[in-house]
């Protein structure tokens, strides 16, 4: 019988869940536009800058995560959090340089990751159990989806070459995002059970990182591994994105595009992890990474609209499918009482990983782009679509590892997983 959670859970849940990820989707999607259009950076400035933040959202996870187990609260990091978060956001108003957005980038990560990374996430693993966490983490997958909605939405109404516009964007995420860590002071609910750790600082940092621990847990840190392959498939392609849509395909209108597979995207993603519950991780994936190639397929194959509409719902679909069965099954498999601690490895294998090595094989596969010059004499690159050939060898390589770990985790009996 599944675990009843409450409607004061749910509520805080989309609430703190979607304000982060619209946080997120603003720094992983158009701080590359930002720094694209208003400082002409280059592939290798996008990639830098994505690679810095997965190392800081890493770190600063790690560490976190740790210290709110240490403490025994959530509560606290995740409201404060959001709200110095927030600010942090309104400072992008006033930059000036790709340099300082790269370091401004790293300094608004370390607090987004304190807040969401680690609190946040650790939060939804206290109060969730075997019961209702493949729906948990349906919702909670849908929330990527919606709020890239959201934010290419409200961004419609601004000219993306004006600074002007990029200082109101910037005004209005940030207050949204401090408002919310307001709220959060009266809206959370800690776990009952949830106590202070009696282990050293010392010894809850590495905890996770412990050989024993990963041995007694080889389940968690193989699906973290298979994890973290599907993560660096899809960072071959996110940073470029957008600007693939709007600068090579000439796509002024990707925003009528891409809401209805967003929309249609986010209605497979929320019944998904029913799938999960029912079926399990073998049974979840298969659907997941069929969507994934076929989409990649097709954005490589196809450049008009209804072509680009159809490979980019399938591989919105297998993205955000893939997010939630992967995330209920790294949460099944974190012990109890440790989900502070564990955060740092499952953002290691969710961001630090994929945040390194996809955008440097996007940066690879795009070094001999098309240039094309600006009204100031300046050139800029056209990503092409080797990004989607490149995500795609990736994505095969994410077939071969989840094949295996299936395969030897069934004969092992773990009936949870298939």
């Amino acid at each position: 019988m599944q675990t009843k959670l409450g409607k004061r859970f749910w509520i805080s849940m989309v609430v703190f869940g979607l304000m982060g990820q619209i946080a997120w989707v603003v720094e992983n999607m158009y701080f590359n536009v930002f720094i694209y259009k208003m400082f002409h950076a280059s592939a290798s400035d996008i990639s830098v800058m994505v690679m810095a933040s997965a190392v800081m959202a890493a770190l600063t996870t790690i560490v976190m995560g740790a210290v709110s187990d240490k403490v025994g609260r959530r509560k606290a990091f995740m409201s404060v959090g959001y709200m110095i978060w927030g600010l942090s956001i309104i400072s992008f108003a006033y930059i000036r340089s790709v340099m300082l957005t790269i370091v401004m980038d790293c300094v608004m990560t370390f607090f987004g990751s304190t807040a969401n990374d680690a609190a946040y996430n650790a939060w939804l693993t206290d109060r969730g159990d075997a019961t209702n966490r493949g729906k948990i983490e349906g919702i909670n997958s849908m929330m990527p989806l919606i709020s890239i909605l959201i934010v290419f939405g409200g961004f419609m109404g601004f000219n993306l070459d004006e600074h002007s516009s990029w200082m109101t964007i910037y005004y209005i995420i940030g207050g949204l995002t401090f408002l919310i860590g307001v709220a959060g002071l009266f809206m959370i609910q800690e776990k009952d059970s949830l106590k202070k750790s009696d282990a050293s600082m010392l010894q809850t940092l590495v905890y996770s990182f412990r050989p024993s621990v990963v041995g007694q847990n080889r389940l968690l840190y193989a699906v973290l591994g298979c994890f973290a392959v599907f993560g660096i498939s899809i960072q071959v392609f996110m940073p470029y994105l957008i600007i693939y849509y709007e600068q090579t395909l000439h796509m002024t209108n990707y925003v009528m595009v891409m809401a209805p597979a967003i929309l249609l995207a986010s209605v497979v993603t929320a019944f998904y992890g029913k799938v999960y519950d029912k079926k399990g991780f073998g049974f979840g994936m298969v659907p997941v990474l069929v969507m994934l190639l076929l989409g990649y397929g097709i954005l490589y194959l196809f450049t008009n609209t209804a072509m680009v509409f159809i490979g980019s719902l399938l591989m919105m679909c297998g993205y955000l499918t893939g997010m939630s069965v992967f995330g209920a099954m790294i949460r099944d498999n974190i012990p109890e009482s440790r989900a502070g601690q564990f955060q740092g490895v499952r953002i290691i294998g969710q961001v630090f990983v994929p945040g390194l090595i996809g955008p440097a094989i996007g940066s690879f596969v795009l070094r001999n782009a098309e240039l094309i010059l600006n009204d100031d004499g300046t050139t800029s690159f056209l990503p092409n679509r080797s990004i989607w050939a490149a995500a795609m060898a990736v994505a095969v390589l994410v077939c071969i590892l989840v094949f295996i770990l299936v395969k030897k985790t069934h004969k092992r009996n773990h009936n949870h997983v298939y």
